[in-house]
C-alpha cells in the first residue's frame, strides 16, 4: 500500500535525512520525500500496521529534525 503525507521540514537536506531514515523503519518498503512540495510518499510492506509503522518514522525523523512534523 502506498500512502502520501503532508510534511513541515526546514530545508532539502534534513527532508533527504528525513527519507533515509523513513526508508530504515521496520514496515516500510520505500519512501520518498520531496522538500519542494512539503509531500512524503510511503509505501508499507504487505500486511504493515500504517498507523504503528506512521508513528515510528515520526519519531525516526524527529531525530533527524525535532520540529518537524508529519501529518497522518
Amino acid at each position: 500500500m502506498k500512502k502520501t503525507y503532508s510534511i513541515e521540514v526546514d530545508c532539502a537536506n534534513c527532508a533527504n535525512k528525513m527519507e533515509e531514515a523513513t526508508k530504515k523503519t521496520p514496515g516500510v518498503k520505500d519512501a520518498v520525500v520531496n522538500f519542494m512540495t512539503l509531500k512524503m510518499n510511503v509505501e508499507f510492506d504487505e500486511g504493515a500496521d500504517e498507523k504503528a509503522v506512521m508513528k515510528e518514522v515520526l519519531k525516526n525523523c524527529k531525530k533527524v529534525e525535532d520540529d518537524c512534523e508529519i501529518f497522518f
